[in-house]
């Protein structure tokens, strides 16, 4: 079997010494071409994965941007078929490691083992599901892994160190680690204690790669939480930018250069 793309880019980062930018999209926002035109730009203005958010209906663990651009999509006629119908055509034009960040209420209803086979068919490389514990995903993950399909898993501030352990021994891709407790968004300030809560998970992940979303909104902040970990991942902000621009015709750019803003290397944010 072929190496995962994300294992792929992970080695090639940690071979040059950088961390992953991980950006998200809501798929189908504000539609469908223009979420295939901002995965190419995203790309080529440095982010190294990108998310493609499943629209649905509730949406629990995100906040109200990701909400109303998900809302958005839906009234679009987003559907996780439409998707992967995206994704297929993106792998005409792109390598860059695609995962789907869905609830598994759209899996269910779409079938489990035909979403396994048709997403990595269409070019997907790997699922987060926020909404499915791993004690309940065992068979799901099972068929995904031995499709080639990375089932992503979350550690949260929460998370015991025992379930930590559990959830490590199993994690393929990276470990998505929930910097904050409550839902996604943009934060003027990162919780105290994110270094010490981050160099456990670290230690706890192994091999794995580590890397943190929910509430980082600035280039500062993603640098600052980059340095403690293999990557950051960013969501509201962007999705954001992407509200402040609809219906201009410098949308795609705009966004893009706020990724390449993401990627760089501002200073100022407090190292603690």
């Amino acid at each position: 079997m072929k190496m995962n793309r994300i294992d792929k880019k992970f080695k090639e980062l940690k071979k040059d010494g950088k961390k992953a930018l991980i950006t998200f999209l809501t798929a189908g926002y504000p539609d469908l071409a223009t979420t295939e035109k901002l995965v190419l730009e995203f790309e080529k203005n440095g982010a190294d994965i990108i998310e493609l958010g499943v629209p649905f209906s509730d949406p629990i663990a995100d906040g109200p941007v990701i909400q109303a651009s998900s809302y958005a999509a839906l009234k679009k006629g987003a559907t996780l078929k439409k998707i992967l119908g995206a994704v297929s055509r993106l792998r005409l034009k792109t390598a860059i490691p695609l995962t789907a960040m869905s609830y598994f209420n759209p899996i269910l209803h779409y079938g489990l083992s035909r979403f396994i086979k048709d997403a990595v068919k269409a070019g997907l490389d790997a699922v987060i599901i926020p909404d499915l514990p791993p004690e309940e995903e065992k068979d799901f993950v099972r068929e995904s892994r031995k499709a080639g399909l990375y089932v992503i898993r979350f550690i949260a501030p929460t998370t015991t160190l025992s379930r930590a352990k559990f959830i490590a021994r199993t994690a393929r891709g990276f470990i998505y680690f929930v910097s904050l407790i409550g839902v996604t968004g943009e934060r003027r300030s990162l919780p105290l204690g994110l270094r010490s809560q981050l160099g456990s998970v670290k230690k706890t992940a192994g091999p794995v790669p580590v890397c943190a979303g929910f509430g980082v909104s600035t280039p500062d902040q993603a640098r600052f939480v980059s340095s403690m970990c293999d990557g950051v991942i960013v969501g509201s902000a962007i999705i954001k930018v992407i509200s402040k621009h609809i219906g201009r015709p410098g949308l795609v750019p705009a966004v893009g250069a706020f990724i390449s803003k993401l990627k760089g290397k501002p200073r100022g944010y407090p190292i603690v």
